[in-house]
């Protein structure tokens, strides 16, 4: 029987043997063409077949496939164009090499040059890259900073939940210490350094890339990175004709639709881009809904090898309800987490006291120049104009008979407006007109106009030298405006000195009218070593930034101006980075700011008072790290440690006549330390494990004792103490921990979820008023820790010439409640710290959203 079944038994095995043998093995290696950088998460695969791979973290590839002859490999990767490559299967080791991948975008290079993007084991700063396809993916209706809650360091809170109010802090320092810029551009608030991104809601439609960089960052300006900067890389044009179709929806009433055509690089060197979309919803808390559209264009234009011209125009136009007022427990319990005190009914419509309304279109125009094979100059003017403002209301009456909003409430919490409307033309006629409250619009118009030139020459193989100016002019607009009298026939405003009480009407201004006005001029230098393993750099920046304030309102001369006043800053900057090996490398950086003071601490008690102890707010900062690569892991650990010195405070007191007096309270000084660790590992090309942890530890570091506050004939009229020595820095996460899961169970389909930790949360609080020493032996209010979870999946397919994508993502998957921020009140008669109020963050949500591409 096995003489009969030998020879068929023989024909298997060399049948499998040679199916064994015929396998090839296909590897080979992706990097960025215009950095050098390995490409990570590229598919790479045999054409018309679901044989292929992902390259890892080293930008390699490897995979098997049983076809034999000449075959077509297939790469792509979301920002670069694809590669079709013709290779021939015969069995064995197939080595394809290095490939290098080109953008899909003209002019992006020189936007990530301008920008200063940070180099993986290069770059000696802690960094973490967000690509188009997570915001793509993970955004769904979440606001756009949302997307940076798994970076070390990071703590995004929605404040109060209204649609862009969210806030973002870096190692625990707010929005005013962040540095964020859009193409290399700054963004922060000339005035008070902050960032409002509800005026930049339409930048998770046209962002390309972003990148976080903790401590000081790579950036050459003189920018506030105190606790990092945020860069945010925009589409630029489309080097392909293309375009794309959106529509998504959620809860609450959540749509979305949007659309993008470009015109690729056409035969006369003119390329096009455009994009447009509109958001609009009932937002998850009461009483905020909200109306956005989007609008982004990008022309460029290659004139030859030399000059590549390219202009970009976006903006947001949006406006939504706020939630300002912070809940209480009794709030919460009788109401729950959705509860919005500042909105009701007028007329049977939705009406919210706080609307925020604005529009800030970015217009930019760069210039690239190759001046030879060493040298390049790259060149962006921009100019903002910024439009809008945020409601409220106030009255004339003397505060004790000011009528107040929460007497007209309705048994659900809620305000009757209508009732409110009616005892506000009772109190005009008592009162002949004299008392009464009035709706009102704060209005916050700027323009701000700058340019950037920097010009990079490399000197040899090893050394480069970069240099530039930074110019900027602002001036900022604000005053209030009369948008509803409340059924009364006119308002009765006494706030302008200069001609005493007015009558108004709607349209009128109101309240407070000045300008500020703000000149920046900076240099900066960089030079930078490289050869083999070792990578150091030394930069250094300079910059006269001067403040100028106009008061229409405040003096009975009338026009009140001031003189300029002039403050002069830099930084100076090391570090390095070193390779060990091809899986190890180690980095180190220095740092040293010294930074102008905001005009609120330049001009006090909001007139145009000049602060004659304004000074600058020096930061010394390190910082030491370690990575680790290796096929399909990689690792990074950093310490820092950041010292404050002269954090700008004022504290404002009164005299027996009821005068304020304010001055600076110098010598505040806060110390920023702490870990950070994250880590991302691909065992297999389907399944991907990212996470994160960063422990922080941020206290102020001493006391201020008999600060004397004089009146303007330098008598002084009271004393100030400060106690918070040792107390510990609120208004951010200083635990979080974070872990991430994607696999892709089927090709095209792909499903992922997210665990963030938050510990450590302090309630905000001023300073300036722990001003009993039983503060230094408290530890200030800690909210409850919190662990969110969220999921989402994708799946793309082709369907009548079209690339499509669906996704679809559930946000706080278990509904869990949870304080994201919190306001800290005083001592009770125990000793012990009471909490004011807090905000709830958001519960669950979820969206799907579908994107066809052609």
């Amino acid at each position: 029987m096995l003489t009969k079944k030998l020879p068929f038994i023989v024909a298997l095995v060399m049948l499998l043997s040679s199916a064994s043998f015929a396998q090839t093995i296909i590897k080979g290696n992706l990097i960025d063409a215009s950095s050098g950088d390995p490409v990570i998460g590229a598919n790479v695969s045999i054409s018309g077949t679901t044989t292929g791979a992902i390259s890892d973290f080293n930008g390699e590839f490897s995979f098997k496939s049983k076809r034999e002859g000449d075959q077509n490999l297939s790469i792509s990767f979301v920002g670069m164009k694809s590669i079709e490559q013709s290779i021939t299967l015969n069995g064995g080791t197939l080595e394809i090499g290095t490939i290098k991948m080109e953008s899909d975008a003209i002019g992006l290079e020189e936007v990530e040059v301008m920008a200063s993007i940070a180099v993986d084991r290069k770059t000696p700063v802690a960094a973490a890259s967000i690509s188009a396809e997570d915001i793509e993916t993970k955004v769904g209706n979440q606001e756009f900073p949302q997307v940076l809650k798994s970076t070390p360091g990071v703590y995004v809170s929605g404040a109060g939940g209204g649609f862009g109010d969210s806030r973002i802090s870096l190692r625990g320092f707010d929005s005013e210490n962040v540095a964020v810029m859009i193409n290399g551009v700054p963004v922060n608030d000339m005035e008070n350094g902050k960032v409002y991104w509800s005026n930049w809601a339409g930048l998770n439609d046209v962002t390309k890339t972003m990148q976080v960089q903790r401590g000081l960052g790579a950036s050459k300006l003189a920018v506030p990175s105190v606790g990092g900067t945020i860069n945010i890389i925009t589409k630029a044009t489309d080097a392909e004709k293309g375009g794309s179709v959106y529509m998504g929806m959620g809860n609450d009433g959540y749509f979305k639709t949007g659309l993008t055509l470009s015109t690729g690089l056409l035969d006369n060197g003119w390329a096009v881009t455009t994009s447009l979309s509109k958001t609009t919803g009932n937002g998850y808390v009461d009483g905020t809904s909200f109306e956005s559209y989007s609008y982004f264009a990008n022309i460029a234009k290659q004139i030859n090898d030399k000059h590549t011209l390219s202009f970009t125009a976006f903006g947001a136009p949006q406006s939504h309800g706020q939630r300002r007022t912070y809940l209480t427990e009794e709030d919460y319990n009788t109401h729950g987490k959705r509860y919005n005190a500042d909105w009701g009914y007028k007329n049977g419509q939705e009406f919210n006291s706080n609307v925020n309304s604005y529009h800030k279109p970015q217009m930019s125009l760069n210039w690239y120049w190759t001046i030879n094979e060493k040298t390049d100059l790259a060149t962006t003017a921009y100019v903002s104009v910024g439009k809008g403002g945020g409601t409220g209301i106030t009255s004339s009456a003397p505060f004790g008979d000011r009528l107040n909003v929460n007497d007209f409430r309705t048994y659900e919490g809620i305000i009757d407006y209508d009732a409110f409307i009616a005892a506000n033309q009772q109190q005009f006629e008592e009162s002949n007109g004299e008392h009464s409250s009035v709706f009102y619009q704060s209005n916050n118009n700027h323009l701000w106009t700058g340019a950037v030139s920097t010009l990079t020459h490399k000197a040899n193989d090893y050394w480069t030298i970069t240099g530039g100016l930074d110019l900027r002019y602002y001036k900022g607009e604000h005053y209030q405006t009369v948008e509803d009298l409340f059924g009364n026939p006119y308002y009765t405003d006494n706030n302008n000195s200069s001609v005493g009480p007015r009558q108004l009407t709607n349209g009128d201004i109101m309240g407070y009218h000045n300008d500020g006005i703000v000149q920046w001029q900076g240099l900066f230098g960089q030079v930078e070593y490289s050869k083999d393993a070792l990578t150091w750099f030394l930069s250094g920046a300079v910059s006269h930034q001067a403040y100028k304030r106009i008061d229409y309102f405040s003096y009975e001369h009338g026009v009140d101006e001031t003189d300029w006043q002039s403050f002069f800053g830099g930084s100076v900057k090391t570090g390095a980075n070193y390779n060990i090996d091809e899986h190890h490398n180690v980095f180190a950086n220095a740092g040293y700011i010294s930074r102008q003071p905001f005009m609120n601490a330049v001009f006090l008690n909001y007139q145009n008072d000049v602060n004659q102890q304004a000074t600058n707010e020096k930061i010394m900062s390190g910082e030491i790290g370690y990575g680790y690569r290796t096929r399909g892991f990689k690792v990074n650990v950093n310490g820092y440690y950041t010292y404050w010195q002269d954090k700008a405070f004022t504290k404002t007191v009164y005299d027996d006549d009821g005068q304020s007096y304010s001055a600076n309270l110098l010598g505040v000084d806060a110390l920023h330390k702490g870990i950070e660790v994250d880590f991302a590992w691909q065992p297999t090309r389907k399944l991907t494990v990212t996470g994160m942890a960063s422990v922080g530890d941020w206290r102020w570091l001493n006391n201020l004792e008999n600060v004397i506050i004089y009146d303007d004939q330098q008598n002084p009229i009271d004393e100030v103490n400060v106690y918070m020595e040792g107390a510990e820095v609120g208004n951010s996460a200083q635990t979080t921990m974070a872990i991430g899961v994607s696999y892709e169970v089927l090709p095209k389909l792909r499903l992922d979820a997210d665990w963030n930790y938050y510990g450590q949360l302090y309630a905000d609080y001023d300073v300036t008023r722990l001003d009993d020493p039983a503060y230094n032996n408290t530890s200030m209010y800690q909210l409850p820790n919190y662990n969110l979870f969220d999921i989402g999946a994708s799946y793309g397919f082709k369907m009548g010439g079209f690339d499509g994508l669906v996704n679809f993502r559930v946000n706080n998957l278990f509904d869990t409640d949870y304080a994201v921020q919190g306001q800290q009140g005083g001592l009770n008669e125990m000793g012990q710290l009471t909490l004011n109020g807090y905000y709830m963050g958001i519960g669950r949500t979820y969206s799907v959203g579908l994107k066809m591409s052609f």
